[in-house]
């Protein structure tokens, strides 16, 4: 009965009951399967605190989803070379996966320091720190206490922008100073996802803020990013020990599997006979960026198979390649379901270098009281 009530609507009624989703001329949002179809799923309380799903939407019908549980980037729905609306970050169904053990950092905030320090050591004005060690004898992405796990404070300040907050206190995993911690989320009408980082602190501290979302060009869900065609604007990157911290040389690109000036296949020359491609077991390093201006793309990956276009454009001088050497795709726990298989994801990460606090000729990562710490990255997408 009631397919011919509809079809006796008025076609403006007919849109309007469907809230346009049947009338979109530029998007096929059918095709957003991977979407969060249930925010409830996202919603509880952790810690005494409310966690809740945050969704911005722009105007060329693009979406990204964002826990403030980690700051995580749920799900980013931009359109493919056919206006389909494709989700391209990794993630998982409900807020309780995101609390797994081992679960590996999906589209999260990454502090106080993205990436690897040696032993869990640094020395600041004489003090020596010990941090919390999560990656066998070294601390990973700020260890287990670090923020991807934390509730940050939220407020939506507009359709396309939102804002997280969190004050890390005095000595949280090891860390010195109090630090006051600020990411805006901003999706803009070019289909760019803007994260703007911002800190101040009380004590001498260090600080190395990124996100650690996991792309596929393809879809989430998709078996590899193999066939993905990368460029990376770098001519040296830093090489790592087998534990995968650097051993503070900058080595020339050129002539290595490492060479992505040129753009080339992700897939073309992993599995070269290499050391360094050996401890990483895939790409797992970082590059030191010829550009950071925060205007020059230094990076642009794309896939042939859905004509999508990402573009990174950074303020930061370093970018950390990870081919998703480490998913297995043995919990088929993702979206829908999915399994996330070896090599079925990247990421991008922007950052300064990784342990650079043990290194003096690596960018500084220190931060004094009377300092801002400021930084942008954004992706964009286009096809």
């Amino acid at each position: 009965m009631k397919k011919p009530f509809l079809k006796a609507l008025p076609l403006a009624t007919l849109c309007l009951a469907l809230a346009f989703s049947a009338c979109n001329p530029t998007t096929d949002k059918g095709t957003a399967s991977s979407t969060p179809q249930d925010s409830l799923k996202y919603n509880t309380t952790i810690d005494g605190k409310a966690v809740k799903l945050y969704t911005l939407k722009n105007k060329q019908g693009a979406s990204v989803s964002i826990s403030n549980y980690g700051g995580r980037v749920v799900s980013l729905l931009v359109p493919d070379k056919n206006n389909k609306l494709t989700d391209v970050v990794l993630g998982y169904d409900s807020i309780d996966a995101y609390r797994k053990k081992g679960e590996p950092f999906f589209g999260a905030l990454i502090g106080r320091y993205g990436n690897r320090i040696a032993k869990g050591k640094f020395t600041l004005e004489g003090k020596e720190y010990q941090l919390q060690l999560n990656d066998g004898v070294n601390t990973l992405h700020g260890g287990t206490d670090g923020f991807f796990g934390k509730v940050w404070d939220a407020k939506q300040l507009d359709s396309t922008k939102l804002e997280l907050s969190y004050v890390s206190k005095d000595g949280e995993a090891g860390y010195p100073g109090k630090l006051d911690v600020k990411v805006i989320y901003t999706l803009t009408d070019d289909n760019s996802l803007q994260i703007d980082y911002e800190a101040t602190t009380d004590k001498i501290t260090i600080v190395n803020l990124t996100n650690h979302a996991y792309f596929n060009l393809n879809g989430e869900g998709d078996s590899t990013i193999l066939d993905h065609e990368l460029m990376i604007d770098a001519n040296t990157y830093t090489p790592v020990d087998s534990t995968l911290i650097p051993t503070g040389k900058l080595q020339p690109v050129a002539g290595t599997a490492f060479d992505f000036n040129k753009a080339k296949l992700v897939g073309k020359q992993i599995g070269d006979n290499d050391e360094q491609l050996k401890f990483g077991k895939g790409y797992d390093h970082n590059f030191a960026l010829t550009h950071h201006d925060g205007k020059t793309p230094v990076a642009v990956v794309k896939s042939a198979k859905t004509g999508i276009v990402l573009s990174v454009i950074t303020t930061e001088p370093g970018l950390q390649f990870y081919s998703g050497n480490f998913l297995t795709g043995a919990d088929k726990d993702g979206k829908g379901g999915k399994s996330y298989p070896h090599r079925s994801a990247f990421c991008l990460e922007t950052q300064h270098f990784p342990d650079a606090p043990n290194h003096p000729n690596f960018a500084s990562t220190v931060l004094k009281p009377g300092e801002t710490y400021k930084t942008s990255t954004t992706y964009k997408f286009s096809k």
